[in-house]
């Protein structure tokens, strides 16, 4: 018998894809892809790194995940992330027909929510999990780079 976890031990593993990215300097966020209770994608923020606007840690993780599974459909997966997809990732998103998706923190300025439905009519969307420690994260790094 396989063993359950719950969304928020998956978000856990997703706060720590945007610690790498704080770490480095980036927007922290992480994003990690899950099937069948298994991690096969994972990623976060890269857009100072790769000089790419696009290299968000939704892009990065679809991408893993696609590669790992070989096929372009993210069907029966779920993607965790830090921080509400924006309009790019939410596009993505819905090509990938992705089953689910999680999310922590709102982004009330550029979440896709602003904007209408824009993933995939079948995708299930869970929002706020671990919300406040997603939110926290994203906080310190925005004051930190206001002190510098």
């Amino acid at each position: 018998m396989s063993e359950i976890f719950s969304d928020a031990y998956f978000m856990k593993l997703a706060l720590a894809e945007g610690q790498k990215a704080f770490d480095a300097g980036e927007v922290p966020v992480g994003a990690i892809v899950v099937a069948n209770n298994k991690i096969i994608g994972k990623g976060h923020n890269l857009t100072e790194k790769l000089n790419d606007v696009t290299a968000h840690a939704e892009m990065q993780a679809i991408t893993a995940a696609a590669n790992f599974i070989g096929a372009k459909y993210l069907i029966d997966c779920t993607l965790y992330v830090t921080l509400e997809p924006c309009v790019m990732c939410a596009g993505a998103l819905f090509w990938s027909q992705v089953s689910k998706v999680v999310y922590g923190a709102a982004d009330e300025k550029r979440g896709y929510g602003k904007y209408g439905l824009l993933l995939h009519p079948q995708t299930k969307i869970v929002s706020g999990v671990m919300a406040d420690e997603c939110s926290l994260l994203l906080k310190e790094f925005f004051k930190q780079l206001r002190q510098t």
